[in-house]
């Protein structure tokens, strides 16, 4: 009892290697999850080696090749592989920079609203009473509305850019982390390590944030996983209509806003942006998925 509970619920380092054996080996069960990690590596290789991978600046226009189309497509040409947009530019070299921006969007989003919601729902499980009731209507309003059409109107309200941008989208998704850690702290706060730990003379931070949350982690965790690829998709959303990154930046939502007026005589400008927001979201979606399956004690297999 005098020992530091929290640091007793810790698991030595040994078993926390067995921990991670563990869910490595359940997450590997999944084929899918497996397929969509290694893809989000090769696209987080990607995004880190842009420079050296594309083959242009994603940025210079070449007059003498407006339009051009995929180098396989007749009229195509080996120095554009995937063809050029309508002022020229090379759409293997946006592509490859615009993966730098998706990942950028989805990490510093899921970052914003994972700590925003870790701490809004553990003030509000800690406490309960008229502190839980007020967070959670607060949280219920931001709920009630479609998440994009939130994201709009703080867009609106902030002005067009990729940093009001994420910020909305952030805001937009922290209820979910939010209800999420309070209803696990709800779980959580009345167990014997805690008790003990309260008799030991802890803190109310320390319980909160040393003591209650690291048992928390697992379902942030796959939340967090799923929200990134939401991130994604909102910030795509956001920049298909304008309101998120402004061109001539490389991202993929942008992309698709620049190439609508073409979709009929120039279908390489649309498809692969697209595809590459369809393949990433795709695969951080089987990985989370993948990474529930492995967490969740009740759907293991034997």
């Amino acid at each position: 009892m005098t020992a530091t509970p929290d640091l007793a619920s810790k698991p030595p380092a040994g078993t926390r290697r067995q921990m991670l054996g563990e869910l490595w080996f359940y997450f590997r069960q999944n084929r899918g999850a497996v397929i969509g990690l290694w893809v989000t590596i090769a696209l987080i290789v990607v995004a880190l080696a842009a420079p050296l991978l594309a083959p242009h600046s994603p940025s210079m226009q070449y007059r003498d090749a407006f339009l051009v189309p995929p180098s396989w497509q007749e009229g195509g040409s080996t120095r554009f592989l995937l063809g050029t947009d309508a002022i020229g530019r090379d759409i293997l070299s946006r592509l490859i920079y615009g993966s730098r921006y998706s990942l950028f969007i989805g990490a510093v989003v899921v970052t914003i609203a994972l700590v925003g919601g870790i701490v809004i729902g553990l003030v509000a499980g800690f406490f309960g009473g008229w502190v839980d009731a007020v967070i959670m209507r607060v949280m219920d309003v931001i709920l009630a509305f479609p998440s994009l059409l939130l994201a709009l109107v703080l867009v609106a309200v902030l002005g067009p850019g990729l940093l009001n941008a994420m910020i909305a989208i952030a805001l937009v998704l922290q209820p979910h982390f939010a209800r999420l850690t309070r209803a696990a702290v709800m779980a959580e706060r009345n167990r014997e390590y805690v008790v003990a730990a309260q008799v030991a003379g802890a803190g109310r931070l320390r319980l909160m944030f040393r003591t209650i949350l690291p048992n928390c982690l697992a379902p942030l965790i796959v939340q967090g996983t799923l929200s990134f690829s939401n991130a994604i998709l909102d910030a795509a959303a956001l920049g298909f209509l304008g309101m998120g990154a402004q061109p001539p930046t490389p991202e993929w939502g942008t992309m698709l806003a620049e190439a609508r007026e073409f979709i009929l005589r120039a279908w390489w400008v649309v498809t692969f942006p697209g595809l590459a927001i369809l393949i990433t979201v795709l695969a951080i979606n089987l990985m989370g998925d993948g990474l529930r399956d492995a967490l969740d004690p009740k759907l293991k297999r034997s």
